[in-house]
């Protein structure tokens, strides 16, 4: 046993199927690639902590709070658990925890726009932190985002990382949530095109995406959600493929 992790689980942290791609990318992407990768397979580690991370724009420094919000790095960083190419312009990011997916889209180039939703307060003040450098460059709401409107229970834990309207906690916050087609609405009304929409909501992803109209996924080139779906999700419209934990819709219009 090594921090909190067993041989075993150490070993597959390397070397699975979709860490392997983790792995190899921590020594291009992160300044001190072997701090973060002992950090990441011991989880030991002081924090707050404050790290470097290279990027097609330069590096960037966000802090992080917990053992947890590495490993958000390590998967949108290094993974890639939500690649996207350096000429992206727009991106809706669901579930926004403390910006860490947002640093990753607004860092690929120097004019693409973000439109965030996160609902926990404590996440909020971090994010601003996190997204201090591109404050021109996106637009906050204090929402979640699901199928239905309206307010309801959101369960939140102590990380920030886990926190949704499905998941039973012993601390509940009241949040205000938007019902998806309105927010597209609305932002197709400014913009031509949704390069990425992006959903990490801890157990709604599926019922979200499912309940978009068809008028806005024509508008809309990829769909990324941390879910594990049954079936194929809007198959006249788009590809599908599990890329690990985040199931990757892309559309068949561009192809």
């Amino acid at each position: 046993m090594i921090g909190n992790r067993t041989t075993k689980q150490m070993v597959k942290a390397i070397f699975g199927r979709h860490h392997y791609t983790a792995f190899i990318n921590m020594f291009h992407v992160y300044s001190r690639p072997w701090e973060n990768l002992w950090r990441y397979l011991t989880a030991n580690g002081d924090y707050p902590y404050e790290v470097e991370i290279k990027t097609p724009t330069g590096v960037v420094k966000p802090i992080l709070y917990s053992y947890h919000d590495l490993l958000t790095v390590n998967e949108i960083f290094c993974r890639q658990d939500y690649s996207a190419a350096n000429n992206i312009n727009i991106v809706v990011d669901i579930g926004s925890n403390i910006g860490i997916s947002a640093l990753y889209f607004l860092s690929r180039n120097i004019f693409s726009k973000c439109y965030l939703f996160e609902p926990d307060s404590r996440n909020i003040e971090k994010l601003r932190k996190t997204l201090f450098m591109f404050e021109d460059r996106y637009k906050l709401f204090e929402n979640a985002v699901s199928s239905n409107a309206g307010e309801f229970e959101f369960g939140i834990e102590e990380t920030g990382r886990y926190g949704g309207l499905t998941v039973k906690s012993t601390k509940n916050i009241k949040v205000q949530c938007l019902e998806i087609n309105t927010i597209l609405e609305r932002i197709l009304a400014t913009e031509k095109i949704i390069d990425i929409l992006k959903i990490d909501t801890e157990g709604v992803e599926i019922d979200t995406v499912n309940a978009i109209k068809p008028e806005y996924l024509k508008f809309i080139k990829k769909i990324y959600l941390e879910a594990h779906p049954q079936s194929n999700l809007h198959a006249t419209s788009y590809y599908q493929r599990q890329y690990g934990s985040v199931c990757q819709l892309v559309t068949k219009s561009d192809s």
